[in-house]
């Protein structure tokens, strides 16, 4: 890269904008470029923080829509608050996707292999079953595509996750509790073939996991190479097991000696079962699996093992099966938040429990990356906050009451002015 452009010759825009980026210090004169410019620009555009030379010096050009914010997320330390002493623990934080959650890849993974297959049309409308984090993420796409929407979601899962979506558009069909994940799938089924919708089929749709072997993985590869740290291993749960299957390829290719570990409810220990899901012609469950049980760890594990998950390479792949105890799922995300400001949900608690517990048992030297995959803000009505008050507790009344101005003590007259 040339520390300034010739005035011989008339620099392309992606060429100009390379340069403004040496001069913003987030690229060095001289460095020779590994990929097409446009590619290198479009891959610095989304970087992290921590690749610019200072706040201020901006992402290096615009975006065109907000799908172009999916993916590049952040890998964040934990502090020894947290970590035990010689080994090194990281987080993922897919939460800075544009909707906070990694099921933002898996939407625009899928709404654009089927645009490209001719599958999905304009004036379509498109339909998917889900615990709330992927319907999110497939109505902000639909919003930005122009397509109708309609989410099929099971009743236990958070209020929160509903309105999120109704703003965005969709319309949300609620299903009984008692027909569990397997529910809401026959019902987002039935719609589509009484409507002619299309349904993105998140547990069995190969796109899914490609996305994330093509980002996903590599971004893991590439931020620890940048780092100079070496990754021995990688914690991660499964909700449609598009992370574990698609990232998971790509750190084995890149790192074969990687470890893997895969976390599950400890309540719902489908894998841990060795009992396989009854498959329809589609992929689909065909019932419910007997192994499954009702669990706080919204998002991972519905009540069959899903096909994405069940395609993957397991004896390759795996390398370890992790239960995690909801409990501990829940305590885990809260100290995240309290000690490390972290702010995620039960599944980035449950994920960073099973990483901290594979940190005490590690070799010297080890690093240990989990996956935070969406945020906190996300479980408002679920158990994560039930014993987090909205009212002030006897130490902020102390302290309210310890200046005379302005106090709003209850079962006392408002104080505005001593």
């Amino acid at each position: 890269l040339p520390a300034r452009s010739s005035r011989r010759t008339r620099a392309s825009p992606i060429m100009r904008s390379l340069i403004k980026l040496v001069g913003a210090g987030v690229l060095k004169a001289g460095t020779a470029l590994t990929a097409p410019p446009r590619a290198l620009a479009r891959s610095i555009r989304g970087a992290p923080l921590h690749a610019t030379a200072e706040r201020g010096a901006g992402s290096g050009g615009l975006y065109e829509d907000l799908t172009g914010l999916v993916g590049n997320t952040p890998v964040v330390k934990i502090s020894e608050k947290l970590a035990p002493p010689g080994v090194e623990v990281y987080a993922k934080c897919e939460y800075f996707n544009p909707l906070s959650s990694v099921k933002d890849r898996l939407a625009v993974a899928i709404i654009e292999d089927a645009e490209k297959r001719g599958e999905l049309k304009p004036g379509m409308t498109v339909v998917e079953a889900t615990s709330g984090n992927t319907g999110i993420a497939v109505a902000m796409v639909c919003a930005q595509r122009g397509y109708d929407c309609v989410i099929c979601m099971a009743e236990p899962f958070s209020v929160e996750r509903r309105r999120l979506m109704r703003m965005l558009g969709a319309k949300v069909i609620v299903t009984p509790k008692a027909g569990k994940g397997t529910g809401m799938v026959r019902k987002a089924e039935e719609l589509c073939a009484k409507n002619g919708w299309f349904l993105c089929h998140q547990f069995e749709n190969e796109a899914n996991w490609k996305f994330h072997e093509a980002t996903t993985g590599p971004e893991i590869v590439n931020d620890f190479k940048a780092g100079g740290k070496k990754l021995t291993h990688w914690v991660t749960g499964y909700g449609t097991g598009g992370t574990f299957h698609g990232a998971g390829k790509a750190i084995k290719a890149a790192l074969p000696d990687c470890k893997i570990v895969l976390a599950e409810p400890e309540a719902a220990g489908l894998l841990a079962s060795g009992v396989p899901t009854e498959r329809n012609a589609d992929g689909s469950p065909v019932a419910s699996h007997p192994a499954f049980a009702a669990h706080p760890i919204q998002g991972w594990t519905p009540d069959f093992i899903p096909k994405v998950l069940d395609d993957a390479p397991m004896a390759d792949l795996m390398d370890e099966l992790f239960p995690i105890p909801g409990d501990s799922a829940v305590a885990t995300a809260k100290a995240l938040a309290a000690k490390e400001g972290l702010l995620t949900g039960i599944s980035g608690g449950g994920t960073m429990y099973a990483a901290l517990e594979m940190a005490k048992k590690a070799p010297k030297g080890s690093v240990i990356l989990a996956m935070l995959p969406d945020t906190g803000e996300r479980y408002l009505s679920t158990p994560l906050f039930a014993d987090i008050p909205a009212d002030m507790n006897d130490e902020e009344l102390s302290i309210a009451k310890s200046t005379p101005s302005f106090q709003l003590i209850p079962g006392q007259e408002p104080v505005l002015a001593a």
